[in-house]
């Protein structure tokens, strides 16, 4: 009788249970002292970057503003993930409730569909810095990225908000390994015995309207920016053009890459071992993040003398 009524109270509260590296659990002090150094810097660079922004009045311009989204993104992005991978790494903590896990996984969607509308509308600002050079300031004007910046949030915010009850609604086996140390929604459905059609069609809709519609306008602004540059009679102006693009474009990379990779060994690397799973879902969620801040300050020369200036005043 007791166990049977262990494991009615385990259906009706099902248990989720985080997964670091299968099979390197002995390891996991030595495995917690990279990602824990990739936080700080994360965490640091961005902080770094949006204190810069916000005390330096030349740096007040759209394209720096759209870098403070991205900055404020990525720490969001940073903080979601960061209690739940300790908490496995260090303390071997691998039980997380159902309605923490469906919080953390709507926080990481939410974060991350941002990342890919900032990276849109920070390759938009490119464009009409270079195709329209003395208009950029009245096109992107604070109303104009405001407007944008609402817009970001705001589509993210609503496209994730009914995964969390569709996924509610579902039931659950009694006690559910998940596959990382943080809770996404393609995990989460895999763990369902009820039918899971409709949260699988509506996941697959809101990766279509964000990333996949971000990635296809994205490729879109490339094509318009280099027709613009192409037509620009001096060599060195184009060059000129093309630099400003650069950093830009890392972050694009940096984004779009690992979540390619993910998607591609999700799809065809049944075979692979369950840590190249893991550490792709991880290098996914915490490589952007490092990256960003550590592109920006070396590719970019207002920031990076910003930077260099405010040093020398504290050795000073």
């Amino acid at each position: 009788v007791s166990i049977m009524s262990v494991f009615n109270s385990s259906v009706l509260y099902p248990r989720f249970l985080l997964t670091g590296f299968p099979g390197l659990e002995a390891m996991y002090g030595l495995i917690s002292v990279p990602i824990c150094l990739v936080y700080i810097i994360s965490i640091t660079g961005n902080i770094t970057i949006l204190f810069i922004i916000q005390t330096e009045p030349s740096l007040h311009q759209p394209m720096y503003y759209f870098l403070s989204m991205l900055a404020m993104t990525d720490l969001g992005l940073s903080s979601t993930t960061l209690p739940t991978m300790l908490s496995v790494f260090w303390f071997h903590s691998r039980e997380i409730p159902f309605n923490a896990c469906l919080i953390q996984m709507y926080f990481i969607h939410v974060f991350s569909i941002i990342e890919s509308a900032v990276l849109l509308a920070m390759a938009f600002d490119r464009f009409v810095a270079i195709r329209e050079p003395l208009r950029y300031s009245t096109i992107l004007t604070n109303g104009v990225i405001i407007g944008i910046g609402l817009a970001i949030a705001g589509r993210a915010l609503t496209l994730v908000f009914p995964a969390s009850f569709l996924l509610k609604r579902l039931q659950y086996r009694p006690i559910n390994v998940l596959s990382y140390s943080f809770c996404l929604h393609q995990d989460l459905i895999k763990m369902t015995v009820s039918s899971r059609r409709i949260s699988s069609i509506y996941g697959l809709m809101v990766v279509i309207f964000s990333m996949g519609l971000d990635s296809v306008l994205l490729l879109l602004s490339y094509m318009l920016i280099l027709a613009t540059v192409l037509s620009i009679a001096s060599k060195s102006e184009r060059v000129k053009a093309l630099n400003t693009c650069i950093s830009h474009i890392c972050a694009v990379l940096t984004f779009y890459t690992p979540m390619i990779g993910l998607s591609m060994i999700r799809r065809y690397g049944q075979n692979a071992s369950p840590i190249v799973h893991v550490l792709m879902a991880n290098v996914y969620l915490l490589v952007p993040p490092l990256m960003n801040p550590i592109v920006y300050s070396v590719k970019t020369k207002q920031i990076r003398l910003r930077i260099l200036k405010k040093f020398k005043k504290q050795k000073g």
